[in-house]
C-alpha cells in the first residue's frame, strides 16, 4: 500500500511540475522542445481568432492541432518531472539522516581530555571530538584514537555493524552514523554541510546537471536537425503560394513538429537523469551525469583480485598427510585445532574435515578441552585435551615448535609446503605433540560465475585486469582460473598509477575500484574511480562514484548501467529519427494534396482527408512520447554483446519499428477519428 501511494503521489507531483514546466525560461533550455512550444502558443492564437471570427470549422481544426501540440510538450515536461521526482525521493531520505546531534568537542586529542558539549552544527574542520556507545557520529572524520562497532545501516542499508579504528584503510567515519560499543577520538575532516550524506543529497538533487560530452553532441544534432526543418518547412509557403493555394500555417506548424525530432527530444534529459536514478538505485552515488556516461564507454577495468575476483577469505582445499598418517587422521587433527577458531580459514578446515569424512563438530566442553588463541608471538594456535596438544600454523613456526618439543620436522612435509607455495596457495602444518601430521592447502577461492561475467565483458570489448600485491607465480594462477585478461602482480600505487596512465595513453577509458589511501592516485587517474564507503577520506575523494555497499564487484555493475544509459540514448535515437521518416507519408501528401493533386498517389494509406491525415500524425507525435516514458526511465534491455551486433539490434528492434510502427498508429487514429466526426 505504502509503495502504491507514493508511487500515485510522485505522478500527482509529476503532472503539477509537467505545467509549471510550461514557463519559456524552462523550455529554453530544450530547443527542440521550445520549437514544439512556439507551435503551440502560435496555433492557440490562431485558434482564438478563428473562434472569433465565427469560421467554426477552422475553428474547431486549428484548436484539435493546438491542443495536441500542448500534449506534447506536457508530455515531455511530465516525462523529465517524473525523472527527477525519483531523484528527489531519494534526496528527501537522504534527508532524514540527518539528525540534529550534540558532539563532545576535546580540548586535546586524548582520550581523558575535557570536553565541551555544542551542537554538531558548531563544529568546524579539524575540530576533536570523543563519541561514546550510543553516540550519533556527529562529522565526518578520520579516528585518531579507539576502535568501535559502527552501525552504518542508514547509509549502506546493511544491518551488519562495521569496526572503525585508529590507523590503516578503516579508520574514516560518516556523520550521522552511530556507534555500539567502546569509544572513538575522531578529528573532523569537513565542517557542517559538507559532510558526505550533504554531498550525497547534492548530488542526487543534482537533477538538473550539466549536460554530459555525449548529450552535447547529440543536442547539437538535434538542433541541426530542427533548424534544418524549419528552414525547410518555411520555404514550403511561398512554394505553395507559386502554385495557386496557399498552405495553411497551421499545417506547416503541424508538418515541422512532425519532422523534427520530438520523440528524443522530449525524453534526452528523462533518459540522463534516469542513468543517475539507477546508479544510486545500486547504492552508488555518482557525483555527475559525466561519470555515469563514461561508465558506458569503460574498455578497461581494473580490479583488486582480494574481495573482487576472490572472496578474500583463503579456504581449505586439500589434506597433504606426512609419511605414515592417513588424510583421515590429519583432517581429525586440524579439525580439533580449529573447533575455536572463528576465522574464515579455521571453519574452513572444519567444514571440509566433514565434508571429506564425515567428521562432525565437537563441543570443547565435550573433550574438556582448552583452545590456545593465535598470538603473533607463536603464529599458531591449537588445543589441549586428555594429555593431547594439537597446534597448527605457518611452517616455520610449527617447525620450531616441533624441535623445541624434541620432534623433527620432514623433509617432505617441506617439499609439500613449499609445493604449495609455488601455487599460489598458504601451507598450513600441523602437529600432534611432537608428532608432524601433514600440511592443510589455504587457498584464495575464485568466486563462482566471475569467469563467466569476464567473458560476458569480454564479448562487450572491455578488458579485464586484475590487480594484488602477491607474486606474479601467484597471481598467473589466479589470474588464469578467473579468466581475466592481463594481470598486474606486486603492485604498487605507482605501478597502478602507471598501468593507468599507459592505456588512457592508447586511447582507453579506464574504471577502478578502490578504498585505501594507497589507491587515491589511481582513483584520481582513472575515468571512473568507484571508491568504497569502507574505505579512507582520501579515497572517496579521488573517486567520482562512492559505492555504499562497499562491494568491490560493484564495478561490474556500474558499468552495466553506464552503457545500458548510452544504449538507451542511441536506441530511442534511431527510433525517433526512423518514426520521424515514416510520418513524412503521412503529412506530406494530405498537406500538398491541394497545390500538387498528383501527391495523392503517395497516400498509401488511404487516409480519410488531408485534416484528419495532419491531425492523426499529431496526435500520434504527443502518443509515443507517453509509450516510450516507461523505456526511458527503466532503460533498455542490456546484454553484453559486441558493438557491431548492438547496432544490428537497434537498427533491426527500434530503427525497423519506428519506421512501421507509425503505419498502423496513423490509420488507427485517422479511422476513430473519422468515426468520431471530428475531421
Amino acid at each position: 500500500m505504502r509503495n502504491s501511494t507514493t508511487s500515485r503521489q510522485a505522478l500527482l507531483q509529476a503532472c503539477g511540475d509537467s505545467f509549471r514546466k510550461l514557463s519559456p525560461v524552462t523550455q529554453w533550455r530544450n530547443p527542440v522542445m521550445f520549437v514544439v512550444w512556439l507551435g503551440s502558443a502560435l496555433t492557440s492564437v490562431m485558434a482564438l481568432f478563428a473562434l472569433a471570427q465565427q469560421q467554426w470549422s477552422e475553428a474547431i481544426f486549428t484548436g484539435a492541432i493546438s491542443l495536441w501540440l500542448w500534449f506534447t510538450v506536457l508530455f515531455a515536461n511530465f516525462a523529465e518531472a517524473l525523472a527527477e521526482g525519483r531523484s528527489k525521493a531519494q534526496a528527501e531520505s537522504l534527508k532524514g539522516l540527518k539528525q540534529t546531534s550534540w558532539a563532545k568537542k576535546l580540548e586535546q586529542p586524548t582520550e581523558h581530555a575535557a570536553f565541551t558539549t555544542l551542537s554538531a552544527e558548531a563544529l568546524r574542520k579539524g575540530d576533536w571530538v570523543r563519541v561514546d556507545a550510543g553516540d550519533i557520529i556527529p562529522c565526518d572524520g578520520e579516528v585518531l584514537i579507539g576502535g568501535a562497532s559502527v552501525d552504518e545501516s542508514a547509509i549502506t542499508g546493511e544491518s551488519a555493524p562495521v569496526i572503525r579504528e585508529a590507523g590503516g584503510d578503516f579508520a574514516s567515519v560518516t556523520g550521522g552514523t552511530r556507534i555500539l560499543s567502546d569509544w572513538l577520538v575522531i578529528q573532523c575532516s569537513v565542517n557542517p554541510g559538507e559532510t558526505f550524506i550533504d554531498r550525497m543529497i547534492t548530488m542526487v538533487e543534482g537533477a538538473k546537471r550539466r549536460k554530459t560530452p555525449n548529450e552535447v553532441a547529440l543536442s547539437i544534432l538535434l538542433i541541426s536537425l530542427t533548424i534544418i526543418f524549419v528552414i525547410a518547412t518555411a520555404t514550403l509557403y511561398p512554394f505553395s503560394l507559386w502554385g495557386g493555394h496557399a498552405i495553411s500555417v497551421v499545417v506547416l506548424v503541424a508538418l515541422l513538429v512532425c519532422l523534427i525530432p520530438t520523440t528524443i527530444g522530449a525524453l534526452l534529459s528523462a533518459i540522463g537523469i534516469a542513468g543517475m536514478s539507477r546508479m544510486l538505485n545500486a547504492n552508488v552515488i555518482a557525483t555527475s551525469g559525466r561519470a555515469v556516461e563514461a561508465a558506458g564507454d569503460v574498455d578497461v577495468l581494473l580490479m583488486d583480485k582480494t574481495g573482487t575476483i576472490t572472496f578474500g577469505n583463503r579456504q581449505a582445499s586439500a589434506f597433504y598427510p606426512a609419511e605414515g598418517v592417513t588424510e583421515e587422521a590429519l583432517a581429525n587433527a586440524a579439525q580439533l585445532a580449529s573447533l575455536a577458531d572463528e576465522t574464515p580459514e579455521g571453519r574452513s578446515i572444519v567444514v571440509l574435515a566433514k565434508q571429506r569424512f564425515n567428521l562432525r563438530e565437537r563441543e570443547l566442553s565435550s573433550l574438556q578441552a582448552t583452545f590456545i588463541p593465535f598470538t603473533a608471538q607463536t603464529r599458531m594456535s591449537g588445543i589441549d585435551f586428555a594429555q593431547t596438544r594439537i597446534m597448527k600454523g605457518a611452517m616455520e613456526a610449527v617447525r620450531d615448535y616441533a624441535r623445541q618439543q624434541g620432534g623433527s620436522f620432514p623433509d617432505e612435509v617441506v617439499q609439500t609446503a613449499d609445493e604449495i607455495a609455488r601455487r599460489g596457495e598458504t601451507p598450513l602444518v600441523v602437529i600432534e605433540n611432537q608428532r608432524v601430521m601433514g600440511v592443510v592447502a589455504l587457498k584464495d577461492i575464485v568466486k563462482g560465475g566471475i569467469k563467466e561475467r569476464f567473458s560476458q565483458l569480454r564479448k562487450m570489448g572491455i578488458k579485464t585486469v586484475m590487480v594484488t600485491g602477491d607474486n606474479a607465480l601467484t597471481a598467473a594462477a589466479i589470474a588464469a582460473e578467473a579468466g581475466v585478461d592481463d594481470f598486474l602482480s606486486q603492485a604498487t600505487p605507482e605501478a597502478k598509477l602507471a598501468l593507468i596512465r599507459q592505456y588512457q595513453a592508447e586511447g582507453r577509458m579506464v574504471a577502478m575500484t578502490g578504498d585505501g589511501t594507497n589507491d587515491a592516485p589511481a582513483l584520481a587517474q582513472a575515468d571512473v574511480a568507484v571508491a568504497m564507503n569502507s574505505g579512507t577520506q582520501a579515497a572517496k575523494e579521488a573517486g567520482n562514484m562512492v559505492d555504499l555497499d562497499s562491494n568491490p564487484t560493484k564495478l561490474l555493475e556500474v558499468v552495466h548501467i553506464g552503457k545500458q544509459m548510452l544504449m538507451t540514448r542511441g536506441s530511442l535515437t534511431t527510433f525517433s529519427i526512423a518514426n520521424d521518416v515514416a510520418k513524412y507519408f503521412a503529412i506530406i501528401p494530405a498537406a500538398f494534396t491541394v497545390v500538387y493533386p498528383q501527391l495523392a498517389e503517395l497516400n498509401i494509406m488511404h487516409l480519410h482527408s488531408p485534416s484528419s491525415a495532419i491531425l492523426s500524425a499529431v496526435i500520434f507525435n504527443a502518443l509515443i512520447i507517453v509509450a516510450l516514458i516507461p523505456l526511458a526511465l527503466r532503460g533498455v534491455p542490456y546484454k553484453a554483446v559486441s558493438a557491431s551486433a548492438l547496432l544490428r539490434r537497434n537498427l533491426w528492434i527500434y530503427g525497423l519499428g519506428g519506421l512501421i510502427l507509425p503505419f498502423p498508429g496513423i490509420k488507427v487514429i485517422d479511422l476513430l477519428l473519422t468515426a468520431l466526426g471530428v475531421a
